[in-house]
């Protein structure tokens, strides 16, 4: 846009700021437009319109030989052109004319900030400027229409893409050719270049102090703008230029895209709560699954992942990231995740991230474990993975373990992973009818009565995997309740459950029956199955040598150590004498041996895992048959 110090300075005007007139005081002031009165038209009441904002009038024919109608005239017009914020006025008097303006005219001038020109230029050259004031003003208008629309095609698909502020910010940075920072009280959100943050800092500090004003001016060629809703609202766009000022048409475009700059940071907000509500409710919900309460944590996430927590099973995965890489990774695996599993940070451990998979018998496997490798391998050599089988959903807090003890583990492989396959766990290699009918007959005592059983099952099953205590309060029982049904239930299936085989077997039975797809037929035929049969198959043999492969090669005796504990219902004091060793010793045995299996054996599915290979590969360790008999180690 053209100002008043660039057509004073066209010789061909013949151009001049009027006597007493402050010059450097109106330079600046831009000029939209030119619109031309005679003396005869300026009398006559001329113009009868309002003006447009920014135009210059052009004054021709007056003569102030003595105070008359054109000087009132005159000072008219400039009360006019003060009103309707124009350029100013510049009055046209023939070549060589020593006719100084009126001192009315002057102080009204000064008085209402209405700049007073006089040419002695031809007005040919007037009507050429017209012309060229026309084109500018078009060509301003078209700038203005092009760089909105390049604005509004910034805005993104998504109001939440975290992108979006930066791709912005660079535009601005290019459209005007200056430095852009976008930023809250706590952190730069955007800037560009980079150094914008550092050379535009002091701004902001300076309008944090005094209070921040929307399109506030902070020294030469610098503007603030609050993107909030109110004045001193957290969030400011900050632009600086070093060389010219910025002019009306830039001064517009900033707002335009300060406003959507506050869109989007009033949409990261949002964006924000939602997600900390949503990541809230995960972490309640795997909260109460560690807890056992499962219908409690499928309440809580009923209106924010349905159906998610329906399947009766479930895997757990362990994500052990750097402590300054956790946040992105959490993000990164909640989108791998999406839909098919639970994603939270781990708030006991500032490196972890669980991962809770639900598994649905019969579906095919989803590629958690698959894709979670991958995302692992790609976020650098720190970073592993371990994960658990599939175990019952009341049961996550053993999944929890194992899956850590597994992370562990995965330390130590080439590709940093440790997973145990979901369809080559102990209970998935048992003959399914001979196991459901192993199961039902052990633990027919307490299913022939459907109240009783409904009741014995829950309080069986979190009694035989925790301490009673704990037991009784994730049942939200009184502890003596607990233990008497635990005695009746020892007393009607002829177990003693201080017995470690005792309590595993009627753990596995529990686990089989209660989550577990029955085969169609359970009719038992001529051959009634033994837990000794169960695990007489090949595939079992398989599995119990691989899990303790590991273990044999460590140079310890750590298989002898674990069958004397188990053999002295894993008590700590009684094997160390049976063994001539410490119990620090024995404990850490029994710590390395979880490391190389990726069991936790203070878990009941732990204990199973070991005695049940233990059985298997060396014949060592007795297992319970119901009814209280033993296979005794050979």
């Amino acid at each position: 846009m053209l100002t008043l110090g660039m057509l004073v300075g066209r010789a061909e005007l013949e151009l001049a700021f009027a006597g007493g007139v402050d010059a450097a005081r109106f330079e600046a002031v831009g000029v939209a437009g030119l619109t031309a009165l005679t003396v005869s038209q300026l009398l006559e009441g001329e113009p009868q319109r309002r003006l447009d904002a920014g135009c210059l009038v052009l004054v021709t024919g007056l003569q102030f030989r003595s105070r008359g109608r054109a000087e009132v005239a005159l000072e008219t017009l400039v009360e006019q052109l003060a009103l309707d914020k124009c350029a100013g006025l510049v009055v046209s008097v023939p070549p060589g004319a020593h006719q100084p303006l009126p001192q009315p005219i002057r102080d009204l001038s000064h008085a209402l900030s209405v700049p007073v020109l006089v040419t002695t230029g031809p007005l040919r050259e007037w009507a050429k400027t017209r012309h060229r004031l026309q084109e500018s003003r078009l060509a301003g208008a078209e700038w203005r229409a092009s760089q909105l629309s390049t604005l509004v095609q910034q805005v993104p698909s998504e109001l939440a893409d975290p992108r979006a502020m930066q791709r912005i910010t660079d535009w601005l940075a290019r459209a005007l050719q200056v430095q852009v920072l976008v930023s809250d009280p706590h952190r730069v959100l955007a800037a560009s270049p980079a150094t914008a943050a550092e050379a535009l800092a002091p701004a902001i500090i300076h309008s944090s102090v005094d209070g921040a004003a929307s399109g506030r001016t902070s020294g030469p060629h610098t503007r603030l703008i609050s993107l909030g809703p109110a004045r001193g609202a957290g969030t400011v766009l900050a632009v600086a230029r070093g060389t010219a000022p910025f002019d009306d048409a830039e001064v517009r475009l900033l707002g335009h895209a300060a406003k959507l700059l506050g869109l989007l940071d009033q949409a990261r907000r949002e964006y924000r709560a939602a997600a900390e509500t949503s990541r809230a409710a995960r972490r309640a919900a795997v909260e109460l699954l560690l807890d056992g309460e499962v219908d409690k944590a499928r309440r809580v996430l009923a209106a924010q992942a349905p159906g998610l927590l329906d399947a009766d099973t479930v895997r757990v995965f362990v994500v052990d990231v750097p402590c300054a890489h956790r946040d992105v990774a959490v993000r990164r695996c909640e989108v791998a995740m999406e839909g098919r599993a639970l994603v939270i940070a781990d708030p006991r451990a500032d490196r972890r991230i669980l991962v809770v998979q639900p598994v649905h018998p019969g579906r095919a496997d989803d590629g958690v474990g698959a894709d979670l490798t991958r995302l692992v391998a790609a976020l650098g050599a720190e970073a592993s993975v371990g994960g658990s089988g599939v175990y019952s959903m009341s049961l996550l807090a053993d999944a929890l373990r194992e899956a850590g003890a597994a992370q562990g583990f995965a330390l130590l492989q080439p590709d940093a992973a440790a997973l145990a396959a979901p369809n080559t766990d102990l209970i998935s290699l048992l003959p399914p009818r001979d196991a459901q009918v192993w199961a039902r007959e052990l633990l027919d005592p307490l299913m022939r009565h459907d109240g009783q059983w409904e009741q014995m099952r829950e309080t069986l099953s979190m009694a035989l995997a925790h301490p009673y205590t704990v037991a009784a309060r994730r049942l939200n029982l009184h502890r003596n309740t607990v233990t008497r049904r635990v005695a009746r239930a020892a007393e009607a299936l002829r177990v003693d459950f201080a017995s470690v085989a005792d309590r595993i077997a009627v753990g596995l039975a529990l686990e089989l029956v209660t989550h577990r797809e029955p085969p169609r037929s359970l009719t038992p035929g001529a051959y009634a199955p033994t837990l000794q049969s169960l695990l007489a198959s090949p595939q079992v043999t398989a599995w119990a040598d691989t899990l303790l492969r590991s273990a044999r090669g460590d140079r310890r005796d750590l298989l002898t150590t674990a069958t004397v504990w188990l053999t002295h219902e894993a008590h700590l004091e009684p094997a160390a004498r049976a063994l001539g060793l410490s119990e620090a010793t024995v404990r850490s045995h029994l710590r390395a041996l979880e490391a190389h299996m990726s069991r936790d054996l203070g878990s009941l599915s732990g204990l199973r895992d070991l005695q049940f290979a233990l059985h298997v590969a060396t014949g060592k360790v007795e297992i319970a048959e119901p009814r209280g008999v033993l296979v005794q180690a050979t």
